[in-house]
């Protein structure tokens, strides 16, 4: 008797406990690979700080296993849907349609596929990396991680910055760590309209023993561009702003910032 309630369930549930089955199947699959990759990323990491692996590989190895991570899920979620025999019928249809199913596809997740192709290409290409310093907008700070349609930048304050893919591979960004890693600084000072503007590139040359040149001249008043000696980027913020302190310093005690009487 409880053989045939056994054997009733089965045959009236089997679609529903195959999908399940192989949804569990494939998200503890993936689980336990991601897993089994993340240690192995944390002692690449180690290799990078060492110098005995470059960043470029580093991101590369990081967008791969969360590829295979999303691949396995999708496997699973496809194996799941073709247990029923309605939604197979669906994708019969769909496929006869194929141009209208791809369109109305394609519509739907134009920004999550863009998002992911613009990942592959970062990857690929690699404007940026994981460990680099770079400027986006107003934001600047290092990349801390590059995933399959987002990156995560870290400021100089602590916050992480979630930034699409697409963003980052269609418009422009300064990236301070490649080359040589190391950056220059520079500084934008306003004179009024009236300060002597010829002077005060004198006074500033010697008080910073920097390059200080008259970068624009407007009605409103003059901007004196200050640059500095390079420096590691995560200095760079706190330099830039020492150095404009000493700069606006030596202007007020000259009298060049002052309003007229």
């Amino acid at each position: 008797m409880s053989e045939d309630l056994a054997k009733g369930f089965w045959e009236s549930n089997s679609d529903w406990i195959t999908a399940i089955i192989s949804i569990l199947v494939a998200v503890v699959a993936a689980y336990v690979l991601d897993r089994a990759l993340a240690q192995r990323g944390h002692k690449l990491a180690a290799a990078v700080s060492r110098g005995e692996l470059s960043p470029e590989t580093d991101t590369r190895l990081r967008f791969i296993r969360r590829l295979i991570y999303a691949v396995i899920i999708l496997i699973g979620v496809a194996v799941a849907l073709a247990q029923f025999d309605g939604i197979n019928r669906l994708a019969a249809s769909l496929l006869a349609s194929g141009a209208i199913a791809a369109a109305i596809l394609g519509f739907a997740a134009r920004q999550t596929l863009a998002n992911f192709v613009a990942g592959i290409m970062l990857a690929v290409t690699q404007p940026l990396r994981v460990g680099d310093w770079v400027f986006v907008e107003d934001n600047y700070g290092v990349v801390d991680d590059i995933r399959l349609t987002y990156t995560f930048l870290r400021t100089l304050g602590g916050q992480q910055i979630v930034i699409p893919n697409e963003k980052l591979a269609s418009e422009i960004l300064r990236n301070d760590t490649l080359g040589d890693g190391a950056v220059g600084l520079d500084v934008h000072l306003w004179l009024p309209g009236h300060a002597d503007a010829v002077r005060a590139v004198e006074v500033l040359r010697d008080e910073t023993g920097e390059g200080v040149t008259i970068a624009e001249t407007t009605v409103e008043g003059v901007r004196l561009e200050v640059t500095g000696e390079r420096c590691a980027p995560p200095d760079r913020s706190a330099r830039e702003a020492d150095l404009r302190f000493r700069c606006l310093r030596r202007l007020g005690e000259e009298g060049l910032l002052a309003q007229p009487e």
